[in-house]
Formats: C-alpha cells, structure tokens, sequence
C-alpha cells in the first residue's frame, strides 16, 4: 500500500472523529484535545531525550495539565506557583548531569503543545456552540489546506529552499501556495456549511496569513527536533501520518494566532461572538 493512500485511509476517519467531537464541544471536545497533548507531549520528550536533552519524566503532564484546565480550574495562578515551587525545590536535590538542562526542557515540553491547544479550546468557546464549532473547524481546515498546497506547490514549482539546514524539501513556492490552501479552507466552512459563519471574509484575511505563516514555522520547529534527534518521524502511531507530534505540528502554533487575532476582534467590537 502506498503512503499517500495510507495517509488518505487514516485521515478521513481521523478527520469524522475531529469535526464529530468539535460539534459536540464541551467536554467531550476538551477530553478528546487533552488525550491528543498527552501523545504529543510524550513524542516532544523522546526527541528531546534522543538529542540529549532529557525532561523530567512527570512535570511536563502535569504543567501541560495545569495548562489546560486552566479556564476551569479556581485558584489558578496559586496551583500554578506551587507546581513551580515543586519542581524547582525538586530539582536542587537531582544529582543528575543533566539537572541544570532539564530546567529549560520540562518546561518547554509542559508549555508548547499545550498552550497551543488551549488556544484551540478557547477558539471552540467563543460565542455559541455553532459559532466556536465553525471557527475551530475553519482554523483546522486551514492547517490541513496550507499543508496539502504547500506540499503539492512545492512539489510542482518548488525551486528555492526555504530552509535547506533543516528541511531540505520545503521550498518558497510551497510556503506561499500554503497561503492559497488557507484560503480554501477557510472558504469552505464559509460558504459549504449552511450556517452563518461569525466572521466576514474581509475580516478574516488576516487570520489566513497568520495561519499560513505560523503554521509552517511549527511544522519547522519540529523539523529541527527531529534533525537534531535524527529520526524521520516523532513517532508511529497514526498510520502514514508518523506520530501527533507530527500531525499536529502546524496547529500548535497557528491556533494562538487565530486565537490572539479573533479575540482582538472580539474585544474591538469588530465582531459580536
């Protein structure tokens, strides 16, 4: 079988379970979202540990876990200075070589995916149901779209390296055909899906660019992981995908830029979500 047909059986499935949990929202949404960090925190330890800069086996989940329920949870910053009390006062009496490294690694592998994802969870709660369900899916659709144009934009008219040092294949021209994929995506939950959507297309411009930007510099981030780790995927759990490190890459840090963008529209009274 080949890859990109294992790719297409997995994902369209993969892709059913994402909208289907989207719409329904609330907690099966916030359920589904913290399980998939969990993966992704797990594969950014191991890259970090192959390139020999090991975590902290258990603070990484549970800063990533703060982070998270971070809406919900009552006295929030409290918790928070005492996970950071814990693992500091904890860190003094590891005789490990690598204890002074680990400091900078735990908390980058408790941060990055879940605040990237905590964005996702925010965008799903603006407005009504229907309203957050359209922008989430929009911002997912507009990852999948700039992947799969940049991919075959760059295969068609790719010519000058992006970023050689760190992802050979990536080109200028695939980057930029990102940008049209962003907008198909966002034009297909605008004009496809017989719902208002909460944003106008004059406004939402913006919001391609950022996503379209954004995302490949997260696709890049791991990129340089995994160089630097030198493995080819982050894992192999989903099926001609790799692992969710590697599916999820772009979203991590597209969605706080959709996030920041939307909610800048939202408190300026360009929008009434």
């Amino acid at each position: 079988m080949g890859e990109l047909l294992k790719r297409v059986l997995f994902a369209v499935p993969a892709a059913v379970l994402f909208i289907w949990l989207t719409w329904l929202g609330d907690w099966y949404f916030k359920g589904f979202i913290i399980g998939i960090v969990f993966f992704v925190q797990q594969e950014v330890m191991r890259l970090l540990e192959s390139s020999g800069n090991p975590t902290d086996m258990f603070f990484p989940y549970t800063i990533g876990l703060w982070v998270l329920l971070s809406p919900e949870l009552p006295y929030v910053f409290e918790i928070g200075i005492g996970i950071f009390l814990l693992f500091i006062t904890l860190q003094v009496f590891n005789k490990t070589e690598e204890s002074i490294s680990r400091l900078s690694t735990t908390f980058f592998a408790g941060l990055y995916a879940p605040v990237g994802f905590l964005c996702l969870m925010l965008i799903r709660d603006f407005g009504t149901s229907e309203q957050g369900f359209l922008l989430t899916v929009a911002v997912v659709l507009m990852v999948w779209g700039d992947d799969v144009f940049a991919y075959f934009g760059g295969k068609t008219f790719g010519k000058n390296k992006m970023a050689p040092s760190i992802s050979p294949n990536k080109t200028w021209e695939g980057f930029f055909s990102g940008y049209l994929g962003c907008f198909v995506g966002l034009a297909i939950v605008m004009y496809a899906v017989p719902v208002e959507f909460p944003v106008s297309m004059k406004l939402a411009l913006p919001v391609i660019l950022l996503v379209g930007t954004f995302g490949p510099v997260g696709d890049l981030i791991e990129s340089k992981m995994k160089r630097k780790a030198n493995v080819k995927d982050s894992s192999s759990l989903l099926p001609g995908h790799g692992g969710f490190f590697d599916r999820f890459d772009a979203l991590i840090l597209a969605a706080p830029a959709a996030y920041v963008y939307f909610k800048l529209l939202q408190d300026f009274s360009y929008v009434s979500f």
